[in-house]
């Protein structure tokens, strides 16, 4: 039918039928152009592609609203979805969007068994799908945040031959470390985003849900299903989760060979999304074999930037080159641009050739136990010091900075450890503090209170794999449990995910090692409140069957000396 949203005229196809080859019909609705044939723009995911962004995610709405406003202007906003591109952005320039539920959400049919292979099979189907249309240039590419990010990775390695270009917006790539188990630590991300955003709106949910504002029809179908039925209708993923605690088939059939992957992409990350978001942009950046690959580093929220003056010019120059073929320059664009944060506030946009930075000057830190702060060297004699290991640890501090310092990249840290009992759970968060002692946070993608850096690492999966291990990322196996000897001591190596700051003069850099999820000291808000978010978000680790107090409740004891450096290796840029 067509459509007239202000002073824009297109058509919209609701519920297409997308066959699959198993005989499941998913269901598209297509924007485009009146006329002529058109490069692709297409989502696949579980978020029901008739939910308007405003009713079903209020609070991010009201946010983007107040904070970024230009994000909003030049549209009707009727046709917004959560995280998925404005066709009232897009088509007007020459493109069709093309919006898929994926099997089992919203007005598709079929077993709803999220981050499978059968959805990455789906996706690739309707890629062709959408290549072979009449409408279509057979060029296709994929954009979108997070759900729509991370299925980008895991479609790209299959190589489908009309995939032209990808932006995967702020999306993992490794199902085990970056969004199942931190370190081989449970996160509670799934229990609570399953049931809230994909359960909430599964294909027979009917009557009982959403309805499309443009439509009137039912969001999750024309069935309203029991409760029973919906429940046999869909896999149980945080209780499958919880049953694959190791790094198993489970998990690697859903992590992709990056190396496979070839198409040209912009691969963007928040500096913030720590727990689930960055570490996986930077991940795929590296390891996927694709030549023409860039990278993208930014602050705020995980779906501001994407829709506002920064992001939104960015996606469509580099489609606009590799889907249309326009000659605008994009191939001189620099290979990685990051906005360097500072501990002031402000962020910086600068240009760079690669990841890591090539002139990074790795510097470790060792660990002064007897001050609690840091030395050029490890100190001269043996020392040693317990804290609980449930509790908020120990924190060591430099002392006021004299000059700028300014790290940009991925951190690691070597421990040396003893436990009271078998088995032990390390928090490691990067801080700056202020002149007055005040903690600088920033916007997070989820967490307006997020601190500079976090890692993990349960201390019975510390064997690394020595192929892909690098001093500046410890990679580990988490195949198998090797349990601690009380009183043993043991050399842990924990990722700390990527992150930059400057630290002005007079501020100061601090490790914190601890013995559960990190805390914001200061006022948290009154969102922040009501959500319970403390400054990780969602991305908490509090499972008392994944953490058995009589295990992970009793002391943690750290060495430092000759023949045990602990120490921290940070990615410090020279300032000339």
């Amino acid at each position: 039918m067509q459509i007239t949203a202000g002073d824009k005229t297109f058509w919209i196809d609701w519920d297409v039928p997308v066959a699959m080859e198993d005989g499941v019909v998913l269901s598209a609705d297509v924007y485009r152009p009146l006329e002529g044939r058109h490069p692709v723009v297409l989502t696949y995911g579980p978020y029901a592609k008739g939910l308007a962004f405003q009713e079903g995610y209020q609070r991010q709405w009201s946010q983007l609203e107040r904070e970024a406003p230009e994000a909003l202007e030049g549209s009707t906003n009727a046709y917004q979805n959560w995280e998925a591109v404005d066709p009232e952005k897009w088509v007007p320039d020459g493109y069709a969007c093309v919006r898929v539920d994926s099997r089992g959400a919203g007005r598709s049919e079929g077993f709803m068994d999220v981050w499978t292979p059968r959805e990455f099979q789906d996706l690739y189907q309707c890629i062709e799908w959408a290549a072979a249309q009449s409408w279509s240039t057979g060029k296709v590419g994929l954009l979108g945040i997070s759900y729509y990010a991370q299925n980008q990775w895991q479609v790209a390695a299959l190589n489908p031959p009309h995939l032209t270009a990808m932006i995967p917006w702020e999306g993992a790539c490794d199902w085990y470390r970056e969004v199942f188990y931190h370190g081989g630590m449970l996160s509670g991300f799934a229990s609570s985003w399953y049931p809230r955003q994909v359960v909430s709106v599964q294909h027979g949910v009917g009557d009982r849900g959403w309805r499309n504002p443009n439509t009137g029809e039912a969001v999750s179908g024309p069935q309203t299903l029991s409760p029973e039925e919906l429940a046999r209708n869909r896999s149980d993923l945080p209780a499958e989760i919880k049953k694959h605690p190791l790094n198993d088939s489970f998990h690697s059939e859903r992590t992709p060979e990056l190396s496979r992957i070839s198409v040209p992409l912009l691969s963007s990350a928040n500096w913030g999304g720590q727990g689930l978001h960055p570490r996986g942009n930077f991940e795929g950046f590296m390891g996927a074999s694709s030549t023409q690959k860039w990278l993208d580093v930014h602050g705020d929220t995980h779906f501001t930037c994407f829709y506002n003056n920064y992001g939104l010019p960015m996606q469509k120059r580099f489609f606009d080159h590799f889907l249309k073929g326009e000659n605008n320059g994009w191939e001189n664009e620099p290979r990685v641009r990051l906005q360097i944060r500072h501990s002031d506030g402000r962020f910086v946009e600068r240009h760079e050739r690669e990841w890591p930075l090539a002139r990074t000057a790795w510097t470790p830190y060792h660990l002064d136990l007897s001050s609690l702060g840091f030395s050029a060297t490890p100190p001269g004699e043996a020392q040693s010091l317990d804290y609980s290991a449930a509790g908020d640890g120990v924190t060591f501090s430099t002392v006021p900075s004299k000059a700028p310092l300014e790290l940009t990249g991925p951190v690691a840290v070597k421990l040396f450890i003893s436990s009271s009992s078998i088995d032990a759970d390390i928090f490691l968060v990067l801080q700056v503090f202020d002149p007055e002692g005040k903690e600088v946070v920033f916007q997070g993608s989820n967490d307006r209170n997020t601190p500079i850096g976090l890692g993990w690492l349960r201390a019975s999966h510390r064997r690394l794999d020595p192929d892909r291990s690098r001093p500046w990322r410890p990679y580990h196996r988490h195949d198998r449990l090797e349990p601690l000897t009380p009183g043993e001591i043991y050399e842990l190596d924990v990722e700390i995910w990527p992150t930059s700051i400057v630290v002005e003069p007079g501020y100061r850099l601090a490790l914190n090692v601890r013995g559960r999820d990190y805390e914001y000291r200061g006022e948290v808000g009154e969102e922040m409140r009501s959500l319970g978010y403390k400054g990780c978000g969602p991305f908490v680790h509090n499972d008392p069957d994944d953490r058995p107090p009589q295990i992970f409740g009793g002391e943690v004891t750290i060495h430092s000396g000759p023949n045990t450096p602990s120490h921290i290796l940070l990615p410090v840029i020279p300032t000339t």
